[in-house]
């Protein structure tokens, strides 16, 4: 699995959080951070730095997968906005981020990486990690 000595990969060596849908290209995981539920990461299931180095089928199936993972938080959470990111500056290894906002969560209007606005965030519902995995095959199977 690994290229070019990336045995230090922290994707290549760990799921990066709690799987709750996978592929033969990739994973879908849970971020475990309180202010932000629904947290997810759409990764790689092998060591790539850019979508560039995809082939172009692979890179409209990740990006399938991302949209079937926004259509499904938008749908349980209900969020005012959803963050898609891929930035892999520190874990440089293709995954992407969708994080459910809210207009009174911590850092809005601001990236989640950004000085917090509030205090606190109010509480959110949370939903089980087979409800949001169903969910993303629904949503799979609509596109």
């Amino acid at each position: 699995m690994f290229e070019h000595g990336l045995e230090d990969c922290e994707l290549c060596n760990s799921p990066g959080g709690d799987v709750v849908w996978e592929s033969d290209l990739c994973r879908v995981v849970t971020v475990a951070d309180p202010d932000y539920p629904g947290y997810c990461r759409v990764i790689l299931n092998r060591h790539v730095r850019e979508m560039t180095d995809l082939p172009h089928d692979e890179r409209m199936r990740l990006m399938e997968i991302v949209f079937a993972v926004e259509t499904a938080l938008r749908a349980l959470y209900q969020p005012d906005k959803i963050n898609i990111a891929s930035l892999g500056n520190m874990t440089p290894h293709m995954h992407w981020h969708l994080i459910p906002r809210w207009r009174d969560d911590r850092h809005f209007p601001h990236p989640v990486w950004a000085q917090a606005q509030r205090v606190q965030s109010r509480p959110r519902n949370l939903v089980d990690g087979r409800q949001l995995g169903d969910q993303i095959i629904t949503a799979l199977r609509t596109r």
